[in-house]
Formats: C-alpha cells, structure tokens, sequence
C-alpha cells in the first residue's frame, strides 16, 4: 500500500519569469543558482545560451521579463 507520488511540475514556480520558460531551461537557470532576473541581468546571452537546456527560443522570454523590471542581459 502507500507509496510516493511524484509530480512534474511540483518545482514550477506559478508566477515568476522562470515559470514562462520550459522544463529544460528552467532547470538549467536552476542549476546554476540563476533564480531572479537581478541575478539573470549579470550574465550576457551568449553565456546563458551556453547552458545545457537553455536554446535561441528561451532569449525573447528571458528578454522580456528583464525588460518589464527595467533589467537587460549584461553586454
């Protein structure tokens, strides 16, 4: 009897830019402690496309939250 349940999503954040995003580039942002977009706008592009998970698709998403916190990528 009994056992453990697990969820996909159990670790999708519900309202922060990083629930915009799919599973692998959330998971990547995660895994490198890049978990606000304060913390996101001290990276350039280039080095977050570097991140496993993360592809040219996630840029205009990341781009945008960073946007509407008056945040961009770092140049």
């Amino acid at each position: 009897m009994g056992g453990i349940i697990l969820t996909v999503e159990k670790d999708k954040p519900t309202n922060s830019f990083l629930s915009k995003l799919s599973s692998p580039a959330r998971n990547a942002l995660i895994h490198e402690e890049i978990d606000t977009l304060q913390k996101l706008s001290t990276h350039t592009e280039k080095e977050i496309l570097k991140l496993h998970g993360i592809g040219p698709s996630s840029l205009p998403i990341l781009r945008k939250a960073l946007g509407e916190e008056g945040l961009s990528f770092k140049v």
